[in-house]
């Protein structure tokens, strides 16, 4: 199911790695947002070569992007998702972990995702029902089974830093096996793959992680929010190898003081 749709995103993301990698490590132009987000010539020449693609091959299709917000009809609920360049200030610094986001939504289910990783050669893809594979192999995460063995990644520290979640990040971290600061797409690839068990961040747009949804699960993890709910735009985002997934929940919700 969905094998045109899979196909499909795998040519946009050959094109978009064309693209990114034609621009990478050049002297860009890096402005910032509204949202005080960067974004390049980059981000925008991709985020419009998949809209007009998107329109020829599929016209009745919505499409949701970044940097151009939502359109199209949507006829069906049939929607594409997409991260033009994820990891911009990582791709404007010359870091090679960025890449393209491309995730295709049915009546607001995530149903086909696509991560382009160029630099890392790298190519995360699954459509639901049909596994996850990186570079066309398939994927499974993790089996560790403790935080005591596991690794435990996020973007950045200063995101936890006086929120309602630091003690128990800190927590976490401390009693990780290991813990670094794989942040982006990777970090929740690293999951997928079974590289890493544990991936954390506090605050995500739906084309951040619709994507990384789809290939998280079928590869056999669970990806919800802090709380445990099912994801939401602009909301929190954990993903784990699913063993450890309810202790990580229940780790990170906020300890109420006592009043007296």
């Amino acid at each position: 199911m969905f094998e045109d749709e899979l196909a499909f995103a795998n040519e946009l993301a050959d094109e978009a790695g064309r693209i990114g990698s034609s621009l990478f490590g050049t002297d860009l132009d890096v402005r910032l947002k509204p949202d005080q987000t960067p974004v390049t010539e980059a981000d925008e020449a991709i985020e419009a070569m998949i809209r007009e693609r998107v329109a020829s091959r599929f016209p009745t299709d919505a499409v949701l992007g970044e940097e151009g917000g939502r359109q199209g009809i949507g006829e069906g609920g049939r929607c594409w998702i997409v991260d033009p360049i994820d990891g911009t200030q990582n791709f404007a610094d010359g870091v090679q972990v960025w890449g393209t986001l491309i995730a295709f939504a049915v009546a607001d289910e995530r149903v086909v995702g696509v991560v382009n990783a160029p630099a890392l050669g790298e190519r995360y893809e699954a459509a639901k029902g049909s596994g996850a594979r990186l570079n066309g192999r398939p994927i499974r995460v993790s089996s560790a089974d403790r935080l005591s063995r596991s690794l435990v990644v996020y973007a950045d520290v200063a995101d936890w830093l006086g929120s309602p979640h630091e003690s128990a990040f800190r927590e976490m971290v401390m009693e990780a096996r290991r813990d670094r600061g794989f942040g982006d797409f990777w970090g929740h690839m690293l999951v997928a793959r079974g590289s890493a068990d544990v991936m954390l961040e506090p605050d995500l747009a739906i084309w951040d992680w619709a994507a990384l949804e789809v290939i998280v699960t079928e590869a056999g993890g669970r990806v919800t929010t802090f709380e445990g709910g099912p994801p939401v735009d602009k909301g929190s985002l954990v993903s784990t190898n699913g063993v450890l997934h309810d202790e990580v929940v229940a780790r990170l919700r906020p300890v109420e003081r006592p009043r007296y």
